[in-house]
C-alpha cells in the first residue's frame, strides 16, 4: 500500500479505530519544492563600478564573470539605490529602500517609518518565501540588514539572516570587515577564522569554502532539493585586502593614470556594445585632480592603490569561480539562476588621495602622503585599512559622472549578469530595458511561477513594488516594464521616468562647485531652493551618461518630473528630505541597553559591537580587572577595542601590565608598569584622566594623563597628547579576555588570550577616579 499524505491544514484523511490492525494511517505532507526547480544564486559585490568588470569593459581580469556573461546577459540599464544597505534590502525584499526603513545604512538610522532601519515584517525576504517553497536558504558574507543596536549577543536575533528566512549563515553582520580578521558570525553565534593570515586566510576564500559546504550538506542528503544563496562577499569594499602576487600582477598597468583607464574602458564599453554608440564619455569631474598634475610620488601612489584594487577584483572572481565550478561538478550549474549585481557605484570613501587607513576618514584626520608613501609596500596586507583615491572611484563608474551615496548614475548604475543555462537561450546578449534592484525578487517569483505570499509566518504582507524583467532574457526587444523610479540617498534626489531623468545633486553637481561637502544638512528653505533652481534634466535615452543638463529648454517637462518626484516621495515613506552625513550617524538612538556609569564585562563571550560597548572616548574613565595570576604568571589581553587601524588594548605580558592606544594609526601610545604582576588574585587597574579638550574637526581626541595601578598602587604613568576622537576600529567590538581581529599592537599576537582567570573587568566612565595614597593628591573629575 503506498504511502498516503495530506496537505498541512487538512482534515486527517485515514481511518483510525480501536487497535492498529482495523486502522489506516495518513502522514503531513513534507514540504517539497516543485520537481525541476532552479537553484537561484545571488552574487552581490560591494561598492563595484559600471567600468570595473571585465566584461563592461575593463582591463581587470574576471574571467568567471566573463563567462558568466558570454553564456548568459548583460543588463546596462540596472540600478540601485546609490548605498549598500538600502539596496540589499530591495535585493531581497522586492521593495523600495525607503518602504524598507532603509533610507540609509542601520548605523544613519533616523526616527521616520522611511529610515528607522527596520525592515517591516510586512516586506518579506525572498529567503522566506522560498523556504515556505521547499528550498535550502543560504546566506553568505556581508549582511548589513539588522538595526546596528541589535547585533549583539543581546539581540534580538529576529532581524538576523536566521529570522530573515535564511536557514544558515556565515559571514559577518556590519558593513565591512576586515579580510584577514573578519568579526566572522556563524547562525546566530560569533566564531574565529579558522587559519590565520600567515597560514593563508583571507576571508573571501572562507566564504566561497563555506558556500560549498552549505550546497554539499544539503545536496549529500536530498539532491533534487532546489536551494536558494545570497552571496556576498566583502569585496570590493575597503578595506582593499589582497596577497600581494595579486597586485603585482597588474604592475605599471595603471601608471598612465584615471583619465587614460576612462578612456580606454570607454572605448572598449562601445566596442561591445555595453553602451550605446551615440554615447559620450561624461565629463572630468571637479573634484578629481588631473593624473598629469601629480608628482611622480602621488602617481606611484595612487597607481599602487588601483593595482592592490585590481588584484582584489581578479582574486575574489577566481574564488567565485571555485563556487560555480563545484555547482559543475555535482550537476547543479546548468539548472541554476545565477543574478550578479553590485550595491552602488565604486566608493569614495577613500577621498580624494586615497587612505592607507579608512578609519582616518571617519575620524577627521587628513591624509598624509609621506605616511602613506611609508606603507606603499603594505597596500592590501593585513597591516593596512586602505582605500584607493576619488580618482579611481570616478574611473571606476566609466562613462558616468559621480560615485556612491550620490544619485547620478555613477553612483546608481551598476553591473547585472544574468546566467541560466536551462532558462535562456540567448548566450552573451546585452539588454538595455531599464530596470532596479527591486526587480530582481519579483524576476525570480515570475520564473519560478511562484505568486507573492499574501501572509508570512501570519504577518500579512505589502505588496512588491518591483516588476519583472524576466520577459527580457529570450527577447531583446521586449518592452520595459519599469516605467517611473525615484531615488534619494541623504539629500540627493534624482527621478527616473520613460527615458527621462531628473537630478537634484546636494550639495552639488561636485563638492568643488558647491563649496560644500557631502553631508551638509538641507533646512526648508534650502529645500525651497533646491527646487526652485536646481533641478536639472537629462534626456537619457539619448544622453546615456547624462552630459547634456536640458532644464532650461524644457522647463514643463522639469516640473512634471519634480511632481512626479514628491508624488513618489509620498507613496514610499521618503519624507523628510535628510541632507545630513555625520551628524545623521551621530543622532541618538534607541538601545537595547541604556548607557551606564560602570560596565562589567567576563571572559569566554562574546565580542561586543561598538554601537553597544561601553564609549571611552574623550571622558575620563578607569578600567579594572579583578584577576587571579597562577603560579609561573599568565599574560594576555584583559579588555582590548579595535585593530590595527585603531584601538585600545589592556594587557598582561613579561609578568607586567600595559595598556597602549593606537592613534588611527598614526602613533602608538604605551605604558608598561614597573613592577612585576605576581601570582595570586589582584586588581588590575588603569585610568585616563582627560586633559584638554578635544578638537574632533581636525581629528584629536582629548589629551589625558594614564595611570596603571596593582592592587591601589602605582605602577606607571604618562602623558597622552592625543587621542582617537570618534571611531575605534572599523570592525572590531569589545573583547574580554582575548585579542580578536586585527591586533591593535605589533606587541602581541591574536588571539592573545588570557591565561590566567578573568574573574570580571570593570569599566567606570562615571568620571570618578581612585586616589592614590603614594603619590600627589589629585582632584576628582567632574561627572560628565
Amino acid at each position: 500500500m503506498s504511502l498516503r499524505e495530506y496537505k498541512s491544514g487538512n482534515p486527517f484523511p485515514g481511518v483510525i479505530g480501536r487497535t492498529v490492525d482495523r486502522s489506516s494511517p495518513a502522514w503531513p505532507e513534507p514540504l517539497r519544492a516543485k520537481e525541476g526547480l532552479p537553484n537561484v544564486l545571488f552574487i552581490v559585490f560591494d561598492d563595484t563600478g559600471f567600468g570595473q568588470f571585465g566584461c563592461y569593459g575593463s582591463p581587470i581580469n574576471t574571467p568567471n564573470l566573463d563567462a558568466l556573461a558570454a553564456n548568459g546577459l548583460r543588463y546596462n540599464n540596472l540600478h540601485t539605490t546609490a548605498l549598500c544597505s538600502p539596496t540589499r534590502s530591495c535585493v531581497l525584499t522586492g521593495r523600495n529602500h525607503h518602504s524598507n526603513a532603509m533610507a540609509c545604512i542601520t548605523e544613519g538610522s533616523t526616527g521616520y517609518p522611511g529610515s528607522n532601519g527596520n525592515i517591516p515584517f510586512e516586506n518579506g525576504f525572498l529567503s522566506e518565501i522560498l523556504l515556505h517553497k521547499g528550498y535550502n536558504t543560504y546566506a553568505i558574507g556581508k549582511w548589513h540588514l539588522t538595526p546596528a543596536d541589535q547585533i549583539s549577543a543581546a539581540g534580538p536575533y529576529d532581524r538576523w539572516p536566521l529570522g530573515r528566512g535564511f536557514e544558515r549563515f556565515y559571514g559577518f553582520l556590519g558593513g565591512e570587515t576586515h579580510q584577514y580578521y573578519p568579526d566572522l558570525v556563524y547562525d546566530n553565534h560569533t566564531v574565529q577564522p579558522e587559519k590565520t593570515p600567515t597560514e593563508g586566510y583571507h576571508l573571501t576564500a572562507d566564504l566561497v569554502d563555506k558556500a560549498i559546504s552549505f550546497i554539499a550538506d544539503a545536496k549529500q542528503v536530498a539532491p533534487n532539493k532546489p536551494f536558494f544563496m545570497y552571496f556576498c562577499p566583502g569585496a570590493m569594499h575597503a578595506p582593499h585586502h589582497v596577497p600581494k602576487e595579486w597586485a603585482d600582477a597588474y604592475a605599471g598597468q595603471f601608471d598612465d593614470g584615471w583619465e587614460a583607464y576612462r578612456e580606454k574602458v570607454f572605448a572598449r564599453q562601445q566596442q561591445i556594445g555595453i553602451v550605446p554608440a551615440n554615447a559620450e564619455l561624461s565629463r572630468h569631474d571637479p573634484d578629481v585632480a588631473y593624473w598629469d598634475s601629480l608628482s611622480t610620488a602621488e602617481k606611484r601612489l595612487y597607481a599602487r592603490m588601483m593595482e592592490v584594487f585590481a588584484g582584489f577584483l581578479t582574486h575574489t572572481d577566481y574564488h567565485i569561480g571555485r563556487l560555480l565550478d563545484f555547482l559543475k561538478t555535482i550537476g547543479e550549474f546548468d539548472n541554476t539562476l545565477i543574478m550578479v549585481i553590485s550595491d552602488n557605484g565604486a566608493s569614495s570613501e577613500g577621498g580624494p588621495t586615497g587612505s592607507v587607513n579608512e578609519n582616518l576618514f571617519f575620524n577627521n584626520v587628513p591624509e598624509s602622503l609621506e605616511e602613506n608613501l611609508k606603507a606603499l609596500d603594505k597596500l592590501g596586507s593585513p597591516e593596512t585599512f586602505n582605500h584607493y583615491a576619488w580618482g579611481w572611484t570616478w574611473a571606476g563608474n566609466t562613462p558616468f559622472r559621480r560615485w556612491k551615496r550620490e544619485t547620478y548614475r555613477g553612483g546608481i548604475s551598476d553591473p547585472l549578469i544574468v546566467h541560466w543555462t536551462q532558462g535562456i537561450k540567448a548566450k552573451g546578449e546585452i539588454r538595455t530595458q531599464y530596470a532596479h534592484a527591486i526587480d530582481l525578487v519579483p524576476t525570480v517569483l515570475d520564473l519560478l511561477e511562484i505568486e507573492p505570499p499574501t501572509t508570512i509566518r501570519g504577518v500579512t504582507q505589502s505588496p512588491i513594488e518591483g516588476v519583472s524583467f524576466a520577459h527580457t532574457f529570450n527577447d531583446s526587444d521586449a518592452p520595459t516594464k519599469h516605467l517611473t523610479q525615484y531615488f534619494e540617498m541623504m539629500g540627493h534626489r534624482s527621478l527616473y521616468h520613460d527615458g527621462w531623468r531628473a537630478v537634484c545633486p546636494w550639495p552639488g553637481p561636485s563638492f568643488t562647485e558647491a563649496d560644500r561637502f557631502f553631508g551638509a544638512p538641507i533646512s526648508a528653505e534650502i529645500l525651497t531652493d533646491l527646487d526652485t533652481h536646481h533641478w536639472e534634466l537629462y534626456h537619457v535615452a539619448q544622453d546615456f551618461a547624462e552630459n547634456h543638463n536640458i532644464a532650461t529648454d524644457n522647463r514643463p517637462k522639469l516640473i512634471e518630473m519634480i511632481a512626479t518626484w514628491y508624488v513618489e516621495a509620498g507613496k514610499y515613506n521618503v519624507l523628510p528630505v535628510d541632507g545630513r552625513g555625520v551628524q545623521r550617524f551621530a543622532q541618538e538612538r534607541p538601545q537595547i541597553a541604556v548607557n551606564r556609569s560602570h560596565y562589567t564585562y567576563y571572559p569566554d563571550t562574546q565580542p561586543i559591537p561598538a554601537n553597544c560597548a561601553v564609549k571611552l572616548l574623550n571622558r575620563s574613565h578607569s578600567i579594572t580587572a579583578d584577576v587571579e595570576i597562577p603560579r609561573g604568571g599568565a599574560q594576555g589581553v584583559l579588555l582590548a577595542h579595535g585593530g590595527n587601524d585603531s584601538g585600545y588594548s589592556f594587557y598582561v605580558k613579561d609578568a607586567k601590565l600595559h595598556w597602549v592606544h593606537n592613534y588611527v594609526a598614526r602613533s602608538l601610545y604605551h605604558v608598561e608598569s614597573e613592577s612585576l604582576i605576581s601570582e595570586g588574585r589582584h586588581q588590575l587597574r588603569f585610568e585616563f584622566e582627560v586633559t584638554g579638550q578635544p578638537d574632533l574637526a581636525k581629528g584629536k581626541g582629548s589629551p589625558g594623563h594614564v595611570q596603571l595601578y596593582i592592587d591601589g598602587k602605582l605602577v606607571g604613568q604618562a602623558n597622552v597628547p592625543v587621542t582617537t576622537p570618534l571611531a575605534l576600529g572599523l570592525t572590531s567590538g569589545v573583547t574580554c579576555g582575548i585579542a580578536s581581529g586585527a591586533p591593535v599592537t605589533p606587541d602581541y599576537e591574536p588571539p592573545f588570550k588570557f591565561t590566567g582567570k578573568i574573574h570580571s573587568v570593570i569599566v567606570d566612565v562615571s568620571g570618578d577616579l581612585i586616589q592614590d595614597r603614594e603619590a600627589e593628591m589629585r582632584v576628582i573629575m567632574a561627572r560628565q
